[in-house]
């Protein structure tokens, strides 16, 4: 397969590059849900539709990486499912939805990934995971009370890529994820247990959010049940990609050169 993009997802596909004959992956564009460059995002719109015509050429299949964030599904609801409505509510989410309609509209063999939020290596400072590790390490953490994310080892969303076009899965939107979005604070606290510090938390209140369902998912790529979703997988993530930091223990007075160690 080809892969357009050089990011942190391109560079983790990369490994199953000499696969999939016929297809091209689209992992390029904006990588942050905050984003909001107008030129940035006219210059995606324009390297997809060359994209797409390239592939209305050669008859290749086009896989556009998307998005399941609250950005784009918006409103929260007891099943985000992929057929359901959505209510972008940030310019990164509207144009995510965008893209996902010119690829619709466009003619080639298509599928549609809604990827929740990745971790792994070769992953961006400002994305969820290297961003609230860096402040923790600081000794101090914004955490937006309401906003639950749902982590995927990026090691699994290449194999359901790969899954999904082995099975020849075309037409589809698909939302990528564990199935389980866990609230921000919790994700905190695992990585500053990882890391052996105790930040301290600045707490802004958000609207609630959901989950979003991968039946669709599961149905297609059968494989994830052996993938350990489920309640406990955030931190089975987290453990694989926040290293520990071993607490030191503060020296008694008249002890070890050094002194204490502070937090």
């Amino acid at each position: 397969m080809r892969i357009i993009g050089s990011g942190f997802l391109a560079r983790n596909l990369a490994a199953r590059a000499d696969r999939h004959p016929g297809v091209v992956v689209y992992a390029a564009g904006p990588s942050g849900g905050s984003a909001d460059d107008a030129g940035a995002f006219a210059r995606d719109a324009e390297r997809l539709c060359a994209a797409l015509a390239e592939c209305r050429t050669d008859g290749s299949r086009l896989v556009y990486v998307s998005t399941s964030s609250v950005g784009l599904y918006g409103r929260p609801g007891p099943r985000l499912v992929e057929s359901g409505p959505v209510y972008p509510c940030s310019a990164y989410g509207r144009h995510k939805l965008a893209m996902e309609g010119v690829v619709r509209a466009s003619g080639p063999d298509h599928l549609i990934l809604r990827l929740a939020y990745p971790v792994g290596p070769f992953q961006p400072a400002h994305q969820v995971v290297p961003a609230l590790t860096a402040q923790v390490r600081a000794g101090q953490v914004t955490i937006l009370r309401g906003a639950r994310r749902d982590l995927l080892d990026v090691a699994h969303f290449t194999a359901i890529v790969d899954a999904l076009l082995i099975a020849g899965v075309a037409g589809e939107v698909v939302n990528v994820a564990s199935g389980t979005a866990v609230p921000a604070e919790r994700i905190v606290d695992h990585i500053a247990e990882r890391l052996g510090v105790r930040p301290r938390k600045r707490i802004v209140e958000t609207p609630p959010e959901s989950g979003i369902s991968v039946d669709r998912l599961r149905e297609l790529v059968p494989e994830t049940a052996g993938f350990g979703f489920g309640p406990g997988y955030f931190r089975d993530v987290l453990d694989r990609y926040v290293p520990v930091t071993p607490v030191v223990p503060e020296a008694p007075v008249g002890g070890a050169s050094g002194g204490a160690v502070g937090r």
